[in-house]
């Protein structure tokens, strides 16, 4: 599990496909435009994120196949009632949008 606050190099995507198999979860700050890759829990990549500085609502979770280079936007992170997101999908289009946008743009070397 790693931190990132700027696109992955190929180096750095191989060696994820390498430690965590061609699915990497990924843990996203929607706002701070940060993302932790790899682990078994989005919460632990969220964990990371908020001893960062990143604010509980802004933190959203899902995973990117490396192999068919497909974006979910899935996470038991996701979970959140009280943000008007009962499911494990991200419902706001805004929101899921920001999460795949950040996805493309640290994985554009891929």
């Amino acid at each position: 599990m790693k931190f990132f606050d700027r696109p992955l190099k190929k180096g750095e995507i191989n060696n994820l496909n390498k430690n965590c198999g061609a699915y990497i979860k990924v843990t996203v700050d929607i706002e701070k435009h940060w993302l932790v890759a790899g682990g078994e829990l989005h919460a632990d990549g969220e964990k990371i994120l908020l001893e960062k500085g990143s604010r509980q609502d802004d933190i959203w979770g899902g995973g990117i196949n490396l192999k068919e280079r497909m974006i979910d936007t899935t996470a038991v992170l996701n979970i959140r009632p009280r943000l008007n997101n009962p499911s494990l999908e991200i419902l706001d289009a805004k929101i899921r949008d920001g999460l795949v946008k950040i996805i493309k743009e640290f994985f554009k070397h891929l």
